[in-house]
């Protein structure tokens, strides 16, 4: 094992023709080794199983690990419970600093370690200071409070607001006020996870009260780090799953591995793809996007590619709920979705992701870019999805857009595009001028060259339609490209 060196190898063990040692890695170390010998090689399908058992026990541990150290801490901190019960009791005697400074922690350490959550940690600063105690995510949504006075409904946030007050409180030591509220970030290792406040309207904070808040940002910190971790294990797993899915794999191995993280995949499910305009995909963007599904009912497995995010979802979602939810969950309405057919069979996955990225490509193009489009309802727009032939399609946009895209090329102007910008606001004049940016009498001129130069007449019924098709087949298969 030690000349392993913290890889996977062969190991000899007597008897046994075939020997191996598979590394159980967590986040951030080696947990061990599990070794497997056989008589005889094993097979291709049962290698993969053997690493996918890997995988899962290595996460098993790594939580495990985590649920140990907070049981050795419980134990350490028993001993002072007795000593904590009386403390409670001479909180408000208190006058020396130093006492008082070792009761809270002492306090708040056994909080952390009863595994109350948000709520214990906000229960026992509002019972040490006497004023409201709550706490936000990053993104300044409301997550626990305890005390009078809570806001119904609890304000929306404002995103550019939030992040000035986040940078404007990181550049300070301790404690700052802010209006009302006495705010400390919770950042353990320096990445801000939420918010800890205290509503302080007469402004009767002093010395103890910073302390004491302080100590449950500390007991916070650990907590919130804490479901971070297990999110991120919980992520992994269903991200290699998905990943797999997308791509084609196994039944029985997807079905087996599904169960593991508690998703029953012998339902019909439907693939869903997220996209915002104003980021990446990252982990973040993800977690965010798992839990409006979730506040929508909608149960998934999840993964992330560079610029969107995929759920395959056991139930069809609904035209807005979800697209609100996210809309709430991060304070922009600048996300679009794409949702696939039913899919019956996990064979079907591959192609529905197909579908879902076509159904979030149309509404991207379309004049409402922002919003929640299923692939099921394109009608025209279904045919010109992958898996068709690009060659016919290529040969019906030069034969009927062929004359402007070259004119367009050598003269370094926008027929097509003005073409396609008229027929999206269905022939209108003054939309299409707007849109275009452009004065009326110019959209004129340019629809009576597009006339010149095609030899089509956009009164006739027939190139009315063939010119619009190919239009939106420039635009979205082509991607606006000759």
């Amino acid at each position: 094992m030690r000349e392993l060196a913290g890889q996977d190898g062969p190991v000899a063990v007597p008897g046994r023709p075939w020997g191996r040692a598979l590394g159980l890695r967590g986040p951030d170390r080696l947990h061990g080794y599990l070794v497997v010998t056989s008589r005889s090689r094993p097979t291709e399908a049962e290698y993969c199983l053997l690493l996918m058992l890997v995988r899962h026990a290595a996460a098993a541990l790594s939580v495990a690990f985590a649920h140990r150290r907070q049981r050795q801490d419980a134990l350490e901190l028993h001993r002072l419970r007795e000593q904590r019960t009386t403390l409670q009791r001479q909180l408000i005697h208190v006058t020396a600093e130093l006492g008082y400074q070792r009761a809270v922690h002492a306090l708040m350490a056994d909080v952390a370690a009863s595994g109350g959550g948000e709520e214990a940690i906000t229960r026992a600063l509002h019972g040490l200071t006497g004023l409201p105690a709550l706490v936000e995510d990053r993104f300044g949504r409301l997550r626990s409070w305890t005390g009078p006075s809570r806001p119904d409904p609890y304000p929306e946030p404002d995103p550019v607001r939030q992040d000035e007050m986040l940078h404007a409180v990181a550049r300070e030591v301790g404690p700052v006020r802010v209006k009302d509220r006495l705010i400390t970030l919770v950042r353990p290792h320096g990445e801000i996870l939420g918010v800890l406040a205290l509503v302080d309207a007469r402004d009767e904070a002093d010395e103890h009260t910073v302390l004491a808040l302080e100590h449950a940002a500390t007991s916070l910190a650990l907590e919130l780090a804490h479901l971070r971790d297990l999110a991120e294990v919980e992520l992994r797993l269903h991200r290699d799953l998905v990943d797999d899915l997308l791509a084609g794999t196994d039944e029985a191995s997807a079905y087996a591995r599904s169960g593991a993280v508690g998703h029953d995949l012998h339902r019909s499910h439907y693939v869903v793809v997220v996209q915002r305009s104003d980021r990446t995909a990252d982990d973040s963007f993800a977690q965010t996007v798992g839990r409006a599904a979730s506040a929508v009912g909608i149960r998934s497995l999840l993964t992330r590619r560079a610029d969107h995010v995929v759920l395959i979802a056991d139930d069809r979602p609904h035209a807005r709920a979800l697209y609100e939810a996210l809309a709430r969950e991060t304070g922009t309405r600048s996300a679009t979705i794409g949702v696939s057919a039913r899919c019956d069979s996990l064979d079907d996955i591959p192609h529905r992701y197909q579908e879902a990225q076509r159904a979030l490509e149309v509404r991207r193009q379309s004049r409402e870019r922002y919003g929640t489009t299923f692939f099921d309802e394109l009608g025209l727009y279904r045919i010109l999805g992958p898996g068709n032939d690009y060659r016919e399609l290529e040969t019906f946009v030069h034969e009927w857009l062929g004359q402007l895209i070259d004119y367009d090329s050598r003269h370094h102007a926008a027929m097509v595009e003005t073409l396609s910008r008229y027929f999206d606001c269905g022939g209108n004049y003054d939309e299409t001028a707007e849109s275009l940016a452009i004065h009326r009498s110019t959209l004129r001129y340019r629809l009576q060259r597009i006339r010149d130069i095609s030899g089509n007449d956009l009164a006739n019924v027939e190139d009315r339609l063939n010119l619009q098709v190919a239009t939106r087949v420039w635009k979205i298969v082509m991607g606006g490209h000759g």
